[in-house]
This record gives C-alpha cells, sequence and structure tokens, in this order.
C-alpha cells in the first residue's frame, strides 16, 4: 500500500469510527491505531508521546491496566497478538489527547488525520446528543399517552356508572309504568 492509499484508506469514515472503543466510559483510540493512521511505527509514537508526557494528562491519555487490556482482547477476538500490536499495554488518547498528538506528531499527514478524528468524535457527541432528545421527547410522549389512557379510563368508569344508572332509572320507569298501568280502568263493584 503507498502513501496516497493509506491517506485515503484513513480518512475514511468507517475505517476511523471502527478504531474509536470506549475504555473507562471514554471514547478513545488506541496507540497502534493512530500509529497506523500517521503512517508511523507505535513504538514511535509512544517514544514521542513520553518524550512529551507533561501535554498528556489522564484526561488526554492513559495507559490501559492489564485487567482492561485483558478484557478488551476478549472482547474484540484477536489471535495474533503480535500483528495486532498488543503485545504491551496500549495508550489509550481521547479526543483531546488526538487533539494534542497533532502538535506532537507535527506532520501533514497527523494534521489531516487528525481533523478527520475531531469531526467523527463531534459527530458521535452529536448523534448521542440528538439520541438523547429523541429519548426525552419519547419519554413525553409515553407520558402523555398514559395520562391519556388514565383519563380515558376514569371517563370509562364514569360511564359505566352512568349507564347503570341510567338502567336503574328505565328498570324504575318501566315498574312504574306496569303499576299504572294496573290501576287504569273502571272498578266494578266498589262505589262509595
Amino acid at each position: 500500500m503507498n502513501r496516497k492509499d493509506n491517506i485515503q484508506n484513513a480518512l475514511s469514515d468507517e475505517v476511523l469510527i471502527d478504531k474509536i472503543y470506549l475504555i473507562r466510559g471514554q471514547r478513545i483510540i488506541l496507540d497502534r491505531d493512530l500509529a497506523q493512521l500517521y503512517n508511523v511505527e507505535t513504538r514511535v509514537l509512544k517514544q514521542a508521546v513520553r518524550r512529551n508526557i507533561d501535554r498528556f494528562p489522564e484526561d488526554f491519555m492513559f495507559e490501559m491496566s492489564d485487567t482492561e487490556l485483558k478484557d478488551w482482547r476478549s472482547q474484540n477476538v484477536i489471535s495474533n497478538l503480535d500483528k495486532k500490536g498488543l503485545r504491551y499495554s496500549p495508550f489509550c488518547f481521547t479526543e483531546q489527547g488526538v487533539a494534542m498528538l497533532s502538535s506532537v506528531l507535527n506532520s501533514k499527514l497527523a494534521i489531516q488525520i487528525n481533523i478527520q478524528i475531531m469531526r467523527i468524535f463531534t459527530r458521535i457527541r452529536q448523534f448521542i446528543t440528538d439520541n438523547t432528545q429523541v429519548q426525552l421527547e419519547i419519554a413525553e410522549l409515553r407520558n402523555a399517552v398514559e395520562i391519556l389512557a388514565k383519563k380515558q379510563n376514569s371517563y370509562d368508569k364514569s360511564l359505566d356508572v352512568l349507564f347503570n344508572c341510567l338502567d336503574l332509572l328505565q328498570e324504575k320507569t318501566e315498574i312504574r309504568k306496569q303499576k299504572e298501568i294496573e290501576k287504569i280502568g273502571f272498578i266494578i263493584g266498589n262505589s262509595k
């Protein structure tokens, strides 16, 4: 693969999105993936970071613990650790760490890729925000439907009571009519 193909591949959104993982509740990109995108060796990337470690506080970059690495390996089924570059605990770069890398690795390729990564992180945040808004709207609609259902249930009960009262009234009216029918007419034999 030549350098031009690498740039085009690296800038593909799908390629970049597939390299974003969730570790410690943060979206990160592993050092090996960034090194591949920047077209440098992972050890070179790590050396540059170690030389400028003051630029990478814990919320910018952290080293994956042995437990996290074991969990990550089990979730991502890695058959050949050497090919995946995971013989050692990788550095995990957050969005801010990726941005800081462009100042450490001052190459045009690194800058282009960082811009694309920043855009993808922004789109992911926007998607989560939009999704949260949709979830809130769905919850509001669900509450409104529940309120309407309760009101409908209340109306149904009120209508049942009303129909029962009408049935009772109709029964009383029919009984009264039957009594009135019996009284209508002449009474023979009794004169006062």
